[in-house]
């Protein structure tokens, strides 16, 4: 597809390399001339330097022959602007970044007048991403299909783990607990395992069910922790608020430290059941007057990487059974911090965000987009897991799954029936017209449940 992304910032810049790589037509417009160089230069795509909200800039980068125009930049106003222009000149589909609470209110509008396809509030997701992850605080990260009725989390195997040494095809006869390990990344390399696999300590290891049967066994493991009742946020952002008015609707306690006062009162004020504190989140002295011990889980959210890679280290030494969640944007660091298993849980509004990008992208991508219900990429995008709804097309419904010769490097991690039920699949198991099928798979150009046979 023909697609225009306006702003070559770190969201830009990732969405340019994710759709160049995946063989798309990209042309990226920014005011700077330096950072449309640098993209030209790194990826196979075409560069225009201007306003993308200028109809001229606009026309020099043929945006009228786009299927898809993404607006990136900083400036909300001009996202939205660009987006309109681009819908006027004949854009088929368009997306805007908007981070402003106050038009997050207006978004119903923004659609329906102004032609705006999606909107993307990156704050919004990572301050989601953050609050799955504290329900479930065993996992590294977690994501949800089909409404959250399914769940597919990321958990690394310790040393000395009960699972060390075992087989899957053991694991799953010894352990009457109805989960499929999907994927397993060990050193560098991402398997999609069969029954005789072996596990290892180390392993991270991409578990599906429901969210009972995933508590199950880890209770099994020895290493289940409730949902975080009791929670400590470093850095008053716009992720904070998010973040903290979802906890504080879920019935947490929630605690927010910031070294600006004035953001501080502002928080305080919009959040007035939150304890905000002024004070430096780094200082070690603080965080154990204010009850680090204590706390089910602390958040380090500010606006600088290494503070809260260092935050979280330090809370982690002070609450042995605290749950430590990270927001890095760098890669380079978010990669160092997970292969040394330094931290427990890591996010990345970027990536959140190019993740939400590229899911709208594939879904316009193929012939039937509304069967790609769900897209969530695992390993560093090496897998992908997809959510299709089965449609009364698909021509191997009530075929036992055994009898379908399947990709290779591709797994069916679920199924979730029209009533709610939930199937981890075996051989004898069946499609059924209105089911919800959940694909892992190491294709990262699957686009429709026709695709997953040989």
């Amino acid at each position: 597809m023909k697609i225009t992304i306006v702003g070559a910032g770190k969201v830009g810049s990732a969405l340019t390399q994710q759709l160049s790589a995946d063989g798309h037509n990209v042309t990226v417009i920014d005011q700077s001339p330096k950072l449309i160089d640098n993209i030209i230069n790194i990826y196979d795509v075409y560069g225009v330097c201007g306003n993308g909200a200028v109809y001229g800039v606009q026309k020099e980068a043929e945006v009228d022959k786009n299927e898809l125009l993404i607006a990136t930049t900083s400036s909300d106003e001009l996202n939205i602007l660009s987006c309109l222009v681009a819908k006027k000149l004949g854009a088929k589909h368009t997306i805007a970044r908007i981070r402003n609470p106050e038009y997050e209110k207006q978004l119903r509008f923004m659609r329906e007048e102004l032609g705006l396809s999606m909107a993307i509030n990156p704050e919004r997701a990572a301050a989601r991403e953050i609050a799955r992850v504290l329900r479930f605080p065993a996992a590294m990260k977690v994501e949800s299909f089909s409404k959250g009725r399914l769940e597919l989390v990321e958990y690394r195997l310790p040393q000395d783990s009960a699972l060390d040494g075992l087989a899957l095809v053991d694991l799953y006869r010894n352990i009457r607990v109805r989960v499929l390990i999907c994927a397993v990344s060990r050193k560098g390399e991402t398997i999609i395992p069969s029954g005789d696999f072996v596990l290892r300590s180390g392993d991270k290891i991409y578990l599906t069910s429901s969210p009972g049967q995933l508590a199950q066994f880890f209770r099994h493991l020895g290493v289940f922790r409730s949902r975080a009742s009791t929670v400590t946020i470093v850095g008053a952002s716009k992720i904070c608020y998010y973040l903290a008015s979802e906890l504080l609707n879920m019935g947490m306690a929630v605690k927010i430290i910031d070294r600006d006062e004035q953001r501080c009162i502002q928080m305080s004020e919009q959040l007035p059941r939150a304890l905000v504190i002024v004070g430096d989140g780094t200082d070690s002295d603080l965080l154990h007057e204010e009850g680090i011990q204590q706390t089910d889980a602390f958040v380090a959210i500010t606006g600088i990487d290494e503070a809260n890679i260092l935050m979280s280290m330090c809370a982690a030494k002070q609450a042995d059974k605290c749950k430590v969640v990270a927001k890095i944007n760098r890669k380079s660091l978010v990669d160092l911090v997970s292969n040394e298993s330094m931290i427990d849980s890591v996010i990345s509004a970027r990536s959140t965000t190019t993740e939400l990008i590229v899911q709208y992208v594939r879904a316009m991508e193929s012939a039937s987009g509304a069967k790609i219900k769900t897209l969530h990429r695992l390993v560093d995008g090496a897998v992908e897991a997809l959510e299709f709804g089965v449609t009364a097309d698909v021509p191997f419904i009530g075929v036992p799954l055994k009898d379908l010769k399947l990709r290779n490097g591709l797994l069916l991690a679920g199924i979730v029936q029209q009533n709610g039920k939930i199937i981890i699949p075996s051989g004898g198991d069946c499609l059924s017209l209105g089911d919800d099928v959940i694909v892992v798979t190491t294709d990262t150009s699957l686009q429709d449940i026709h695709d997953i046979l040989q």
